[in-house]
């Protein structure tokens, strides 16, 4: 896609060609250069970490009108677009997130390419259970775990589901999106054990007791997309919706940074979603590069921003991203915005107590 720069022009960046930093792969630098953790043992002592879940689901060579080969690339492209930037100084704060966090990238998810060629039942479990090992590892180190995924379970589900397992108490939810993934089943599969794309969030909800519905906000959402059974039965069990219409109408975005409490009262940890269909063609890039998932009035980038960095203010226990419009290299660049501004919230959030 025209938007997408490759890694022999990002390496001969001025910001880029002198430096040194760890590598992944070939192409694939960590995230922001930090260090590379390549077993559990290496998380020790780190405050964030990075992982990368490289599945997208369909059965097709498309996902929602897009080639497949271009969404599976987003954990590689965000991380050779934050590369771009040479040290975690965030000019907005006057403040250096790298001299107050210890930031580790822990590689890949080992998703198998057979996965997204061939996406079973079993298939999709064995990789989301790739996902789940690393992200209980950052866990069991005390550090937040931040996936950059793209399709679900694999950037979404499990990373709810180890959370859960390690909450004695409730759990809050965070989740930016512009469907409500609550459908009864996978359309995917048909399989009852599978939390797809369409339907993880029920399926977040049936599985594990302490994620309470209460504790649910939920941004984003708009329009004639979801089936009115759905949104009403969350309704009624107590979520706190924010459908776009109500940003733009009474709340704003000051307003809607208030609602994000909810999430915190009476629980132990708090799960961060960002979907990021979200933005709609609301920017930075035209919507088109969403293909069947564009829809008006998304989140601006400004807003998706801004609300990382009042969550980083919060707090919080893990963060996936899902669904990051592939081809614009702007959108890649958006991702590390809303991670580096959600650290320095953490930072921030640290100071003031």
């Amino acid at each position: 896609m025209s938007g997408v720069i490759d890694w022999e022009e990002i390496k001969s960046h001025y910001r880029v060609k002198d430096r040194e930093f760890p590598m992944l792969g070939e192409d694939m630098p960590t995230f922001m250069g930090v260090p590379h953790a390549k077993k559990a043992g290496d998380l020790a002592g780190a405050d964030v970490v990075i992982i990368g879940a490289p599945y997208v689901a369909g059965a097709k060579g498309k996902y929602a009108g897009v080639d497949k080969s271009e969404w599976v690339l987003a954990p590689k492209r965000v991380r050779q677009q934050s590369i771009r930037y040479p040290s975690g100084y965030v000019q907005d704060f006057d403040l250096d997130i790298f001299e107050h966090l210890k930031v580790v990238d822990f590689g890949d998810a080992d998703i198998s390419p057979e996965v997204n060629a061939n996406p079973t039942a079993e298939n999709i479990l064995k990789a989301q259970a790739a996902v789940e090992e690393k992200v209980a590892a950052v866990l069991e180190a005390g550090a937040i775990p931040i996936v950059i995924g793209q399709n679900s379970p694999c950037g979404s589900y499990a990373i709810a589901k180890p959370i859960a397992e390690r909450t004695a108490g409730k759990v809050g939810m965070i989740s930016l999106d512009t469907h409500w993934d609550a459908k009864p089943i996978d359309w995917l599969t048909k399989d009852p054990r599978i939390a797809g794309s369409g339907n993880w969030k029920a399926k977040t909800y049936e599985f594990h007791d302490n994620f309470s519905i209460p504790n649910l906000v939920e941004i984003g959402e708009r329009g004639m997309l979801e089936p009115k059974e759905i949104v009403r039965r969350f309704l009624e069990q107590g979520v706190h919706f924010i459908p776009m219409w109500k940003v733009r109408t009474d709340l704003g975005i000051d307003g809607l940074c208030e609602e994000l409490r909810h999430a915190y009262e009476g629980t132990d940890a708090v799960y961060v979603h960002f979907d990021m269909d979200v933005i709609g063609g609301a920017g930075p890039a035209q919507g088109d590069i969403l293909g069947d998932l564009a829809e008006p009035i998304g989140m601006s980038d400004y807003e998706v921003i801004r609300v990382a960095h009042e969550i980083g203010r919060r707090g919080l226990t893990g963060m996936s991203f899902i669904c990051i419009p592939p081809g614009s290299a702007v959108v890649y660049r958006l991702i590390v915005y809303i991670i580096v501004y959600l650290m320095a919230g953490l930072i921030q959030g640290r100071q003031a107590k």
